[in-house]
């Protein structure tokens, strides 16, 4: 044993590794390897390098195209410029030729000679010099002479390329000679700036706006510490600063006064896009990232959703949704999420709202509940693929929303008790994922509801309508797990029209046009409007214009996507046709008659149509009551119908009428009766 002891290798025990940033090493501050990528950002992939090479490629094809069509003119200034250098040549070499600088010798001997006539040396000198200036000029105006002769001989002589060649030669030095300070041959491929930025200017504007000490009498003061710029980018200036230290100020302060810094930068404060700079990107909390437009960016036209186009699209992926100030694309991650969208009648916060609900079209493992309050036409052909829709703010579509939210809560339910029972092997997070989803049928919820604020309104009761509210809000809390998507929207959300208990809880939320940083921050969460947030700034121009909030410190200005009402009905019908494919037709779209008789080529009239949609949540109704709901969903048609009108026109559309009286809570009133309008539908089973 104490053999074998002895014959085993011994283990090395490992040295102590010397500290090298020890305070007293002199080497510390040279040997430390610096925090920074060895290539630039646009180098660092063959990815990146090919798209880059590529856009490089682009904008010198564009370039070549633009000043090829203008040769022309650049010819004809050219030969202007070459005039005028001419004309410029000839002026200052004619004091050579004419041999001034005799000319001054001989004016003052000819003086003298006036003075001292009778001085003869005098006399003799004057003619000398006079001989001289005499002799100079022509031998000076023969050379020039020669030598133009000699050129256009040769040019005359030479065949034409060298014509050609000879003749740029003589033009060019003409032009240049002929340039002033402001000429340009070529024209400018992109706009004149409007709007100039300096490091200089930069300092005098947060200077004024409070957020630089103010110097003493020749001193200007401290100053910021441009880390990047100010540089040209885009359609505008960038520039990323760091405050001095010892002010007391941070980059939260400079973005309280972005109206400040836009005055005294001579720009609207829509043209300033401010952000702080964060530790992950090599930020601290006094390095701002600044950029200024040229003029307003959100006034372009808008520009049509990619979703328009496509056949086919996942909620997996994030969703298109617009462009930001720079033009870069900002798309939207619903997966996990719930979304808020408010603010001021009439800006296009329907047509956002619909930007993610259309995505969920294009993916047929999406169900779609949907409730509009407003009842009109935005939402009207979401009946061919929603499995639940609420159209009004009556009392029989509020008792239909309250029997779809318990259908969300019992199909929440049942989804986590499912989850919980599969292995982690399968579901790892207790989270859905795409193969839960298909495998077990279990396709992510969309839950759209537009005016949320009338659902409330309508709602008297104080005890339903708080119950309305723990259930949406619900929804929205547990729901993202099981796969709900809660997609709500409404105008100025006040503690009356949709409470805090609701709001707070919402992770996305974007903002259109509002009246004041009170609203805006009712919208985006209570002070989003100090930290640059504000959709306040927006004017009635913007429309589409949304102030989009991803997280606690994360948003951007975005002119949304354009999805027109039309795109948006046609995607309605290629979702239906998707889910009809894989058996995910479900609920109120399966049992629409009207979409069914037109599947199969009958071309139902818009009256019935529209009649079987306004009472979709009600048996029988009164004739006023129709009327009523008709002008509220398309005013333009039906705002000039009276009870004769509407009888005759469903009359010959083939309406039936069993009974021209009905009775609704033991009150008879003339009225229709939803079976008969069905009945002048064909049977499409």
């Amino acid at each position: 044993m104490p053999d074998q002891a002895l014959s085993r290798p011994r283990e090395e025990v490992p040295a102590a590794v010397e500290a090298v940033d020890r305070a007293d090493n002199p080497l510390a501050d040279w040997l430390v390897v610096p925090d920074a990528p060895v290539l630039p950002v646009w180098a660092r992939s063959w990815k990146s390098i090919t798209a880059n090479v590529t856009a490089l490629g682009r904008l010198t094809w564009w370039h070549s195209r633009y000043h090829a069509l203008r040769v022309p003119r650049y010819l004809f200034k050219t030969v202007l410029l070459a005039c005028r250098g001419f004309y410029r040549a000839c002026k200052g070499l004619w004091p050579t030729l004419s041999a001034q600088d005799h000319s001054a010798t001989v004016k003052a001997l000819r003086a003298q000679t006036k003075v001292k006539p009778e001085d003869v040396e005098l006399a003799a000198r004057h003619q000398a010099a006079h001989a001289a200036r005499t002799t100079a000029r022509r031998w000076r105006f023969g050379a020039a002479a020669a030598a133009v002769a000699l050129a256009a001989l040769g040019i005359m002589l030479a065949p034409p390329i060298l014509q050609a060649g000879m003749v740029t030669a003589m033009t060019l030095p003409l032009a240049y000679l002929g340039r002033g300070k402001a000429t340009r041959i070529l024209d400018q491929a992109v706009p004149p700036l409007r709007v100039d930025m300096s490091a200089q200017q930069l300092n005098d504007a947060l200077r004024a706006a409070s957020l630089l000490k103010q110097g003493k009498g020749d001193d200007e003061g401290p100053k910021v510490s441009c880390v990047m710029g100010p540089v040209r980018d885009g359609r505008g200036w960038a520039v990323i600063f760091d405050l001095p230290r010892g002010g007391g100020k941070t980059a939260s302060d400079v973005l309280a006064k972005r109206e400040v810094l836009a005055q005294e930068l001579g720009v609207d404060e829509i043209q300033i896009v401010m952000s702080r700079v964060r530790a992950a990107q090599g930020g601290n909390a006094g390095r701002v990232s600044m950029w200024v437009a040229d003029d307003d960016p959100y006034l372009a036209d808008p520009i049509p959703s990619p979703l328009e186009k496509m056949e086919r699209f996942s909620v997996w992926d994030p969703i298109p949704f617009g462009q930001d100030a720079r033009g870069t694309r900002v798309t939207v991650p619903v997966v996990w999420q719930s979304m808020f969208f408010g603010g001021l009648p009439r800006r296009g916060k329907t047509f956002t709202q619909r930007l993610l609900t259309a995505a969920g079209l294009l993916d047929p493992w999406v169900r779609h509940y949907v409730a509009d309050f407003k009842g009109g036409q935005d939402w009207i052909q979401m009946r061919q693929v929603a499995h639940r829709l609420v159209l009004g703010a009556e009392d029989d579509a509020i008792e239909a929303f309250k029997a779809l939210l318990q259908e969300l809560l019992t199909e929440m339910e049942r989804r986590f008790a499912i989850l919980r029972e599969l292995p982690t092997s399968v579901c790892p997070e207790g989270k859905l994922t795409p193969y839960i989803v298909e495998k077990y049928k279990l396709p992510f919820i969309f839950f759209t509801v537009d005016e949320l604020q009338e659902c409330f309104i309508a709602v008297g009761d104080e005890k339903e309508r708080k119950q309305i509210i723990d259930d949406m809000a619900r929804i929205a809390r547990r729901g993202p797990a099981a796969g709900f998507i809660s997609n709500y929207a409404s105008q100025r959300p006040d503690a009356e029209s949709v409470p805090t208990k609701l709001r707070e809880i919402i992770t996305i939320r974007a903002c259109t046009q509002v009246t004041d940083q009170t609203s805006s921050d009712m919208v985006l969460g209570k002070g989003k409007a100090s930290m640059g947030a504000d959709a306040s700034v927006l004017s009635e121009d913007h429309k589409g214009v949304v102030v989009l909030v991803t997280g606690p410190a994360s948003f951007a200005t975005v002119k949304n996507d354009l999805l027109t009402t039309a795109a948006f009905n046609g995607m309605c019908a290629k979702g239906r046709a998707m889910r009809k494919e894989i058996g995910q037709l479900t609920g109120d779209a399966a049992g629409d008659v009207v979409t069914g008789a037109e599947e199969q080529g009958y071309r139902v009239p818009a009256i019935i149509s529209d009649v079987l949609e306004v009472m979709k949540h009600s048996p029988r109704m009164y004739t006023r009551d129709l009327l009523e709901r008709l002008a509220n969903m398309d005013e333009d048609t039906y705002g000039d119908y009276d009870s004769d009108r509407l009888a005759k026109e469903l009359d010959e559309a083939g309406v039936k009428r069993v009974s021209k009286q009905v009775k609704i809570d033991g009150v008879n009133g003339a009225g229709y009766q939803r079976r008969d309008v069905e009945g002048a539908v064909p049977f499409t089973g």
